[in-house]
């Protein structure tokens, strides 16, 4: 089940986390263990309490004061059920923004060589991970912040080269991507913006032919037939704009989508019951996502400031 339509939550199983056994069911006078009632109409004993396995019938020679304490306790809540919840899924995201955090400050205390080759050990590494943690029917907690790392280290040593270019881009980008993603939550919280049928097959499309731009924009530096560098993202203008401003603007958009996909995933595991292990999965779509929103926030800076 496609819960938002992200991609990453396709296939996991996000249903309820699992209840007690219900009680069987007693005719009229029969007690639903089996056994022959307490006096004539199967009352409970005195310090007979419920069995969730075979219902009234065992013994527990509890005094008045355990069971008067046991019938004020609070209602179990989903979090004492096993189920997923909201503040499962922030602590597990701040956990994975953490290593990201931890990952690029790596970076940031090596030399500019050794930077630059973590950066691509991190951007190939996070790739793989990114479609095994994907295609997981289970999340793996191990896995998932492996990729943060690795994610760090790309993240790390992006920043540090193309501030280095173009000073404060990095700090730009770091508060950029915070105030798109704090913008999107509020318009979703506010009912404003909704994952549609109708828009997601629109994110669909667009991200597909942003995905085959990326790829021939790549191919087309790496074989030299474009030697600027972003490609054909500043080597072609559009009234006097690099084209990378308009493809910029689009990804940052469908970027803030999938984070508006996120959100809906994440409200319907919870509101489903999904089991608390899945707060992981919750964790690594925002992460992933994130990731994606800061990649185009700060190559989109940069090609402004290089555009000066």
């Amino acid at each position: 089940m496609a819960l938002g339509g992200n991609p990453i939550f396709n296939g996991k199983n996000f249903r309820g986390a699992t209840q007690a056994p219900p009680v069987r069911q007693a005719s009229y006078g029969q007690n639903p263990s089996g056994q022959q009632p307490y006096g004539q109409y199967g009352q409970q004993a005195p310090g007979q309490v419920m069995d969730p396995r075979n219902g009234w019938g065992t013994q527990q020679n509890m005094t008045d004061e355990q069971l008067r304490q046991m019938y004020n306790q609070p209602a179990a809540g989903p979090a004492d059920t096993g189920r997923m919840t909201f503040d499962d899924v922030i602590v597990k995201t701040a956990a994975c923004l953490g290593v990201l955090m931890a990952g690029a400050a790596v970076t940031l205390f090596v030399s500019m060589g050794l930077a630059s080759m973590l950066m691509i050990v991190g951007a190939l590494g996070g790739f793989v991970l990114a479609l095994v943690n994907t295609f997981k029917k289970q999340p793996s907690p191990a896995l998932i912040l492996t990729y943060a790392g690795l994610e760090g280290l790309f993240l790390g040593g992006l920043t540090r080269i193309l501030d280095g270019l173009y000073p404060g881009v990095g700090l730009q980008a770091v508060i950029g991507t915070l105030s798109v993603f704090a913008v999107t939550l509020l318009l979703f919280k506010s009912g404003k913006v909704r994952a549609t049928p109708k828009a997601m097959r629109f994110f669909m499309i667009a991200t597909i032919g942003y995905a085959v731009f990326a790829i021939i924009n790549l191919v087309m530096m790496w074989t030299g037939a474009v030697d600027s560098p972003f490609g054909l993202r500043t080597s072609v203008e559009i009234f006097g704009i690099p084209l990378g401003v308009f493809i910029g603007l689009l990804a940052i958009g469908l970027a803030a989508f999938s984070l508006i996909m996120d959100f809906t995933s994440i409200e319907a595991g919870v509101q489903s019951g999904a089991p608390q292990r899945f707060s992981w999965t919750a964790a690594f779509g925002l992460t992933v996502t994130l990731v994606w929103l800061y990649v185009e926030i700060i190559r989109l800076l940069a090609i402004l400031r290089g555009d000066d």
